[in-house]
This record gives structure tokens, sequence and C-alpha cells, in this order.
């Protein structure tokens, strides 16, 4: 994956770190130079410096073949802006920004960004939000223990048995709608592609099920 990181404090140093050493194509923006002793010795990627959201410093660093592009800056505005510029201008697939405010999220959501507001996200959720499908619960019970998640079947798990995408007190099917028709998810039920499941989750197990969903059974 070839991925533009603009930013280079904490989250921007932290999480070009991890790419790089995963051995992904990395380009970190920064308006200084002096923020690039922030990076790892063993950072392999590129650092250009210049505004994140200047249409030539973006070219510079890559951004027309990009696959993702991050904005963790100190400043909610110009994270805005440059996710704006990278999603609407150079049609980048994917496009994170950091955000304090989280008031703003639904805003900037309306507006096709994916938002991560500081306070309660890390550098590790960004980087499971690039390479994890990202969850996204229907509904909660009690305290928010158990999670219900609706998720469309993956083309490669077609032919597999339903039950292996369980496991016992973590994750249960409870729901198949195939073709408009919604039956209850029975042990031998046999997935197809475009199948909607319904999963039953505790909230410790997501990462689990999306594990599941993302090939860790193999193909």
């Amino acid at each position: 994956m070839k991925v533009i990181i603009m930013g280079c404090g904490r989250v921007g140093a932290a999480l070009a770190g991890h790419l790089s050493a995963a051995r992904h194509d990395v380009c970190v923006v920064d308006r200084d130079a002096a923020p690039r002793t922030e990076l790892s010795t063993t950072y392999a990627g590129r650092y250009v410096t210049g505004n994140g959201y200047n249409r030539d410093v973006l070219r510079s660093a890559g951004i027309e073949d990009a696959d993702a592009f991050v904005a963790v800056t100190s400043g909610d505005n110009t994270n805005i802006v440059a996710a704006r510029v990278a999603s609407e201008e150079f049609k980048v697939p994917l496009v994170i920004a950091r955000i304090y405010d989280p008031r703003r999220a639904d805003i900037y959501r309306d507006l096709g960004i994916t938002t991560v507001a500081s306070v309660r996200w890390t550098v590790d959720r960004i980087h499971q939000m690039l390479f994890h499908r990202n969850l996204a619960p229907d509904g909660s019970f009690g305290n928010g223990e158990t999670l219900l998640v609706r998720e469309r079947v993956p083309a490669w798990l077609a032919g597999r048995p339903l039950h292996e995408l369980e496991a016992d007190r973590e994750i249960r099917a409870v729901e198949v709608t195939r073709g408009g028709r919604s039956t209850l998810a029975a042990h031998d039920t046999v997935l197809r592609a475009g199948d909607e499941v319904s999963f039953a989750v505790t909230a410790t197990s997501l990462h689990r099920l999306r594990g599941f969903l993302d090939k860790e059974l193999g193909t």
C-alpha cells in the first residue's frame, strides 16, 4: 500500500514507522523539516517539506497514485482541508483525518471523510482502519458488552460453512439475508457471495470477527 501521511508529530511519526516496518510505500509531508527527527532511524520512506494541502506538494509526495492519505497535524482545519483535496481532487481511495473536536465528526462524515478523534483514538486504531474491515455495530445490548454487527460476506468466503465465523461465547451468527430474504442462521448454513450476515459479538471480540472477514481463515 502507498500511504501519504501529513504531519510528523508523535502520531504521524509513529504511524509512518509502523507502515515502513511493514514494508509499505510511505511518504511523510510536513511544513517544516525539523520534525523529521521524530521518525525512527529505521524509517525507509520519503519525507517532503511543504503544506499538505498544496497541490504541487501533494503531487511531489505521490498523491496521484496513493492508496491512502492520512492527515494528522495538530490543526483540525488543516487536516480537513488537506483531506478534502486528497479525496475530491485526487480521488484517493481511503482518506482519514484526525480531529480534536469530535462534534465535527458528523459534518465531515457527510463529506465522505473518515475521522478519528485524537482524545479517543491511537496509532493502532488508524493502522487498523487502513488495513482491516471497519465494522460498525448496528446496535448494542446491556452497557455495550454485546454488539450486533451486520456485514456482507466477501467473495473469498463463498462455500465456507457459516459456523467457521463463530467463536463460543464470543461470536454468534444469528441471521442471514440472501436474495432479499432473511432466515435464522443454522449450523450447517453454507455461505454464498453477497450474503449479509448479522452477528452477535462481544465488544472485546470485534477484532476477531474482523480478522475472520479479512482472510484470517485463508483462501
